[in-house]
C-alpha cells in the first residue's frame, strides 16, 4: 500500500540528549475539554486532582492551540505534525464522507516512526481517522489497538471496542474505565521496552453520562444536568489519569516516561454552559474558545515545573518527540512538518525558532477557506468569521476581524478599521497558506469520485 512505500527510517543507537535510555511516551488526548474545565484554572468548580498535579509538576503551555476546531482534523494534525488539510482530513463524518475524513495512506504517523525505532506502539481509545480497512490503526503504525470509532458509541455503558481487529462488546462497564485498564495493561506488559501509547479518552464528548455518584455530586452543587454530567465524566477520566501515574511509579519507570496531556478542541456548545476564561466561541469555531486548548508536558526529573507563554501548536508535538526521543526518521518526514521541536522551550533555554504564523480553517464537507479561518501572527489574530458551517455554496463576503490577543483574549474588540495595513498583511498570509494546503490536500488521494482506489 502507498502508506509504506516511502517510509524510510534509518535506525541506530539512541542519541537523545535527555536520558540514557529512550524515554517512553504516553500521549493523552481528551475530547471537547476546555481550559476552563481544569479545576486549578476554574477555582475548584469541579475536581481534577490528578490533572492538577500533572500541571503543577510539569510544563503548562498557556498559549497552546489545537490543529483544528473539531475532532478529526485536529487528530490528523497531531499524529502527522502537519496542518490537517494536507493530510486529507477536513470534515467529521467517517461513515458518510470517508473521502474527507480518512488520513491519507501516504501520510507517516508518529506511531509509524516510533515503531520503526523499535518502540512498542498502542492506540487506546478513540479513532477518528478512517473506518475503512486501509485506515485501520494497525495499518497506521500501531502494534496494538483497543479502539472505538465515533459512530459506534451510543452510550458510555454499552459499547463495542475493536481490540486488535476483533470486536468485543461491553455492557455495564464505563468506557473510560475500560480504556484506562487497557492502558495500564499495555504499560505493565511493556515495562522492559520503550513504548509509545496514544491514549484517546472519549470524555467529555457526547453522549453525556458519567458515573451516577459523580453526576449526583455536581447536581447537588447546583449545576444543571448537562454540566453535572460533563464534570462527572471529566472527574472519572481524571481518576484514570491517577491510575496511570500510580502504575508508572509502582513499576519504577515514571522518570523515564514523558506524559503529554491535551484536548482536541474547545468545549462543545451542546454540552452544558461551563466556565472557560471568557473566551469567545466554542468547538467548531476558530475563535479562542474553539482552538485554544489545555496542553502540558510532564517528565519528572527532566523538565522543571513551570509555565511557558510561547504560542505552540499541535503540529509541534511530533517534531518535539522526534527530537526528545532521538528518533530516526526519513528526511522527507521532517521536511514536511509544519511545526517545530519545542525541545529548547521545554528545557527552559533559548533556541526554538517557532513558525512566524499559525493557521486554522474548518467547515463541513469541502473546505472553503474564506469561512471560519484564522491566522495568528505574534499577538495579532485575524479571523474570517463563519457565515454557515454546514451549508456552504461559495466563498464568504464577510469582512475579516482583527484582534490583539495579548490585550484582548476574549476577542471582544475588532481592530480591523484601526489597523487596515495589518489586516492586509495577515489576509495575504492566510490566502497564501490556504492555496498551499488546498493544493496538498488534492495530492496522493486515496479516493476518486468519492470511491476508494488502489487498495
Amino acid at each position: 500500500m502507498k502508506y509504506i512505500l516511502w517510509i524510510t527510517v534509518f535506525l541506530g543507537m539512541f542519541s537523545g540528549a535527555y536520558a540514557q535510555d529512550p524515554p517512553n511516551v504516553i500521549l493523552i488526548l481528551v475530547d471537547d475539554m476546555g481550559i476552563g474545565d481544569v479545576s486549578s484554572v476554574n477555582g475548584g468548580l469541579n475536581r481534577t486532582p490528578a490533572l492538577d498535579a500533572l500541571k503543577d509538576g510539569g510544563i503548562w503551555c498557556n498559549a497552546a492551540y489545537s490543529g483544528s476546531a473539531v475532532c478529526a482534523p485536529a487528530r490528523a494534525s497531531l499524529l502527522t505534525g502537519k496542518y490537517p488539510h494536507r493530510t486529507g482530513v477536513v470534515s467529521l463524518s467517517m461513515a458518510t464522507e470517508p473521502w474527507f475524513t480518512s488520513l491519507k495512506t501516504s501520510e507517516v504517523t508518529m506511531a509509524d516512526v516510533f515503531r520503526a525505532n523499535n518502540y512498542k506502539t498502542a492506540l487506546v481509545g478513540k479513532w477518528h481517522l478512517g473506518m475503512l480497512p486501509p485506515f485501520h490503526p494497525l495499518k497506521r503504525g500501531f502494534d496494538e489497538s483497543y479502539h472505538f470509532v465515533g459512530p459506534d458509541l451510543k452510550t458510555y455503558y454499552n459499547f463495542t471496542l475493536d481490540e486488535n481487529g476483533n470486536r468485543k462488546k461491553y455492557k455495564n462497564e464505563y468506557l473510560d474505565d475500560v480504556l484506562t485498564e487497557h492502558a495500564v495493561n499495555f504499560i505493565k506488559s511493556n515495562k522492559e521496552t520503550p513504548f509509545f501509547m496514544h491514549l484517546a479518552y472519549s470524555a467529555p464528548h457526547r453522549p453525556l453520562g458519567g458515573p451516577r455518584e459523580l453526576v449526583n455530586h455536581y447536581l447537588e452543587k447546583g449545576f444543571d444536568d448537562k454540566t453535572a454530567k460533563v464534570y462527572a465524566m471529566i472527574e472519572a477520566m481524571d481518576k484514570g489519569l491517577q491510575k496511570l501515574v500510580n502504575t508508572l511509579e509502582e513499576l519504577g519507570i515514571s522518570e523515564n516516561t514523558l506524559v503529554i496531556f491535551a484536548s482536541d478542541n474547545g468545549q462543545d456548545p451542546g454540552a452544558g454552559t461551563r466556565f472557560n476564561m471568557d473566551q469567545k466561541g466554542k468547538k467548531y469555531t476558530v475563535y479562542e474558545g474553539g482552538i485554544h486548548i489545555p496542553l502540558l508536558f510532564y517528565w519528572p526529573g527532566h523538565f522543571a515545573p513551570g509555565q511557558v507563554d510561547d504560542v505552540v501548536h499541535f503540529t509541534d508535538i511530533f517534531p518535539t518527540l522526534v527530537d526528545i526521543c532521538g528518533l530516526k526518521a526519513a528526511g522527507r518526514v521532517k521536511k514536511d512538518f509544519d511545526g517545530v521541536s519545542l525541545s529548547a522551550i521545554l528545557q527552559g533555554t533559548s533556541g526554538s525558532k517557532l513558525p512566524e504564523a499559525r493557521f486554522w480553517q474548518w467547515n463541513r464537507h469541502k473546505p472553503f477557506y474564506s469561512h471560519n479561518a484564522a491566522v495568528r501572527l505574534g499577538d495579532w489574530k485575524l479571523v474570517r468569521p463563519f457565515k454557515d458551517l454546514d451549508h456552504i455554496t461559495g466563498e464568504s463576503g464577510l469582512k475579516p476581524l482583527l484582534y490583539h490577543i495579548r490585550e484582548d483574549a476574549s476577542e471582544s474588540g475588532d481592530l480591523s478599521a484601526k489597523y487596515p495595513g495589518k489586516v492586509r498583511q495577515m489576509l495575504k498570509m492566510l490566502e497564501k497558506w490556504s492555496a498551499r494546503v488546498e493544493k496538498d490536500r488534492l495530492k496522493n488521494t486515496d479516493f476518486k469520485d468519492e470511491k476508494l482506489i488502489n487498495m
